[in-house]
C-alpha cells in the first residue's frame, strides 16, 4: 500500500492501487464501498442520511444515500471504471443508543441502510458483502488490490469481507 485515502463523513473520493480507502466512525452512517475489481479502483462514500429530498437547502450531495452513491458512481466512471463490472460492499448503519420507538426519525441506521440497498439495487449493482446493524461504531478499510473491506470496531475482532 502507498497511501491512505481518508473519507469525511457525508463526503466520498476514490482511489486506486496499490492505494487504499478508508473512513472513521461510522455509528448511523453506512460506508458505501463500489468497486471495479478489474481496474482494481474503488470509491467510498461516508453518507449520514438515506434521502436527499426531505432535507431543503443541502447543496452537500455526498450527505445522503440516494445522491451520494450516483455521485460516486459518477466519478469512478470519470475516472475509469466500467459501471458493469462494479460491486459493492457496505458497512454500518448501526441503532447507536437503545430504545423502543416507532419514530423513523430514530431509526437512521436502519432507514440508511434500506436507502442504500435500494438505490444500488435501481443502479444494478450488487452487493457482495456487508456489516451492518447491530449497536457500534465502525472504521472501514478498502483495498482494491485483493477487495478487501476490513473492519474494525472497539472490543470486537477485526473482521474481513
Amino acid at each position: 500500500m502507498k497511501k491512505m485515502i481518508r473519507v469525511g463523513m457525508a463526503d466520498l473520493n476514490i482511489c486506486t492501487a496499490p492505494n487504499a480507502i478508508t473512513t472513521l466512525g461510522l455509528g448511523s452512517c453506512v460506508g458505501i464501498v463500489l468497486y471495479d475489481p478489474s481496474k482494481k479502483m474503488a470509491g467510498l462514500a461516508h453518507i449520514m442520511l438515506p434521502d436527499s429530498t426531505k432535507i431543503k437547502m443541502n447543496e452537500n450531495k455526498a450527505k445522503f444515500a440516494d445522491t451520494g452513491i450516483e455521485l460516486l458512481l459518477q466519478e469512478l466512471e470519470k475516472a475509469g471504471a466500467n459501471r458493469r463490472n462494479l460491486l459493492a460492499k457496505i458497512a454500518g448503519g448501526s441503532q447507536m443508543f437503545a430504545f423502543r420507538s416507532n419514530n423513523d426519525m430514530l431509526r437512521i441506521g436502519e432507514r440508511n441502510v434500506e436507502a442504500t440497498k435500494e438505490k444500488l439495487k435501481q443502479l444494478g449493482i450488487r452487493i457482495v458483502a456487508e456489516d451492518t446493524g447491530r449497536n457500534y461504531g465502525r472504521t472501514i478499510e478498502f483495498y482494491p488490490e485483493t477487495n478487501e473491506l476490513i473492519i474494525k470496531a472497539v472490543g470486537k475482532q477485526i473482521r474481513v469481507i
